[in-house]
This record gives C-alpha cells, sequence and structure tokens, in this order.
C-alpha cells in the first residue's frame, strides 16, 4: 500500500547575519615622502682620492716680505719652483723638511728644491677624516701657517677643517692647494 505523501512544512533556517562593514578609517597624521636621494656622501673608509698642489706662490711671499720680518732681507723667491703634486693617503700628512736627524721625512717635503727656508721640518700636519675630508694641524711651527690668503695665522694644536680648493700657506712662499682627484 502506498501511502499518500505528507506535505509538512517548509523548514525555516534563520538567517545569516551579514558581516559587519568596518569602520571607516580615522584621519592620522600625515606620513611624510620618503627623502629624495642627494649626492653620496663618502662614509668611513672612503677612498676619495686628495691631492696637494705644492707651488713657489709669489703673491703669499710678497706678503711675508711686507712683514719685514728678521730674515726677509735675506729670502729671495726661486727663479725656478716647479709645481710639483702629492696624493694624500694615510690617516696622517706631514708638510716639513725632512731632516739628517729623523730617518723618516714628511709625506710632503719642501726640502726638495728650492727649498723653502721658512718651513720647519714639521711645520703642519694634515689628518684624514671618517668622511672623507681632511683638516689641518700646526703643532707649533717657528713660523706660521695660514689657509687661504688670510694673514692670521691658524692656532696651534686646533684642527681647522679643509675643503676642496683651499689654500695652505707655509714658510716664505709655499702655497699647497687641496684638490680632489688623483696626482697626475
Amino acid at each position: 500500500m502506498s501511502r499518500p505523501p505528507v506535505s509538512r512544512p517548509p523548514v525555516s533556517t534563520p538567517p545569516v547575519p551579514a558581516p559587519p562593514v568596518p569602520a571607516p578609517p580615522v584621519p592620522g597624521p600625515p606620513v611624510p615622502a620618503p627623502p629624495v636621494p642627494g649626492p653620496p656622501v663618502p662614509g668611513p673608509g672612503s677612498r676619495t682620492a686628495w691631492t696637494a698642489v705644492v707651488s713657489a706662490d709669489r703673491d703669499y711671499y710678497n706678503s711675508v716680505i711686507a712683514e719685514e720680518g728678521p730674515d726677509s732681507a735675506s729670502i729671495a723667491f726661486p727663479p725656478y719652483a716647479p709645481q710639483r703634486r702629492i696624493s694624500l693617503a694615510g690617516r696622517e700628512v706631514r708638510i716639513g723638511r725632512r731632516s739628517s736627524a729623523d730617518p723618516s721625512p714628511p709625506e710632503i717635503d719642501l726640502r726638495e728644491p728650492p727649498e723653502d727656508p721658512g718651513v720647519s721640518h714639521t711645520h703642519a700636519v694634515l689628518l684624514a677624516k671618517p668622511d672623507g675630508t681632511w683638516t689641518l694641524v700646526d703643532p707649533g711651527s717657528m713660523n706660521r701657517t695660514c689657509v687661504n690668503g688670510s694673514p692670521q695665522p691658524i692656532p696651534f694644536n686646533v684642527e681647522v677643517p679643509l675643503s676642496e680648493g683651499d689654500r695652505i700657506h707655509v714658510g716664505a712662499w709655499t702655497t699647497i692647494t687641496l684638490t680632489r682627484g688623483e696626482a697626475t
């Protein structure tokens, strides 16, 4: 026997709630734009090449003679003084005149012809800085060390920062100009 189909009420399922809608974000402080890269800055251990250009400087000589120091009448400007280019290397570069008593001559030896009689054995020292730059120290030279044509000598035992193109004046006529790049 067959049974008549039984009607059943439809099964209702509870409605599924929709997921919550997130609230709009609260504005915060503005976010700065990333920095624009600038020129590279030499870091510690940088191998930026520097050169000291050593020359006899007539203008500097004239200013020294004009001061009428005790030996000025006996010091003549050299008739021939070829320019020299010396690569700066190491942590310090000594400027001076080699001595027979000192077996290690300064890196910038101003005893080479024409010997500048106004330069001390250790007249000044260039010190390499970690950022690839140089500073200048006069450890107490008998005469003076000036920078960029100033008539005022730099103080003893004080580091003076230097830049490309700066001129160091020592002795009776020597000017040392710092340049970036290899000595050629």
